[in-house]
């Protein structure tokens, strides 16, 4: 989603974004949208979301943390420490006005109704977190609308990515540090933004990620089977 921005000579900075989920993909996500100076005013578990005006930043998401793997607790508790939030029983958080929305929790969880929704709330951008978090007509309505919408097997791509380096990591006999890993995945992540979008670019200058993912990731794997001999 960064890249996807810079792309618009466009920031996550100022950005109000909606996250789904409280497991370690939906925090470290929060997290990274605190680092670029954006506002996480939602997150959530199966039993509803909260909604927090003044944003999630780091230091309730370290509460957070501590309640979901520590403690065990239930999202609706936040509102009883940060008093300003609501806590939504029963409901997702596409129906809240942001700029931006990330869901990083469950497969199908915003439905076609939702992104529309989403998309008159004047929302701008969509990274998918979760495994296919978005309904085929939800994905159609954020194509139609050409909006900046990253497909979960290009914007989720990082976990597969650690776990090549973990695997390099282990078969060269070496430790990286915390600073190089993070600078390794931010290559890997940045090549396949830049490859999505050479795939994905529209004669109007839009680019369809959602395309590009699906162009790029046949072609490397059409390379692969070339250069070993496969076809």
């Amino acid at each position: 989603l960064d890249e996807m921005l810079k792309s618009k000579d466009d920031s996550i900075s100022g950005k109000t974004v909606a996250i789904s989920g409280s497991g370690n993909v939906a925090t470290f996500a929060a997290e990274k949208v605190n680092h670029r100076g954006g506002k996480v005013v939602t997150l959530s578990d199966s039993s509803g979301f909260i909604y927090d005006p003044d944003g999630v930043d780091q230091e309730k998401l370290n509460w957070i943390k501590d309640l979901k793997n520590i403690r065990r607790g239930r999202i609706s508790e936040y509102t009883d420490k940060f008093k300003k939030a609501e806590f939504r029983l029963g409901e997702k958080p596409w129906g809240v006005s942001v700029d931006l929305a990330m869901p990083c929790a469950t497969q199908n969880e915003i439905s076609t109704g939702e992104a529309k929704t989403l998309l008159a709330n004047g929302c701008m951008g969509v990274a998918e977190g979760a495994n296919m978090p978005t309904e085929i007509g939800g994905i159609h309505a954020f194509l139609g609308a050409k909006i900046l919408f990253a497909p979960a097997k290009a914007a989720n791509a990082g976990g597969v990515a650690m776990s090549g380096l973990e695997m390099s990591q282990n078969s060269e006999r070496r430790s990286w540090s915390n600073d190089e890993l993070r600078a390794l995945l931010r290559e890997l992540m940045t090549g396949i933004h830049a490859s999505c979008q050479e795939a994905g670019k529209q004669k109007d200058g839009w680019t369809n990620y959602m395309a590009g993912a699906n162009i790029a990731g046949f072609k490397k794997v059409a390379d692969a089977m070339l250069a070993f001999g496969v076809v």
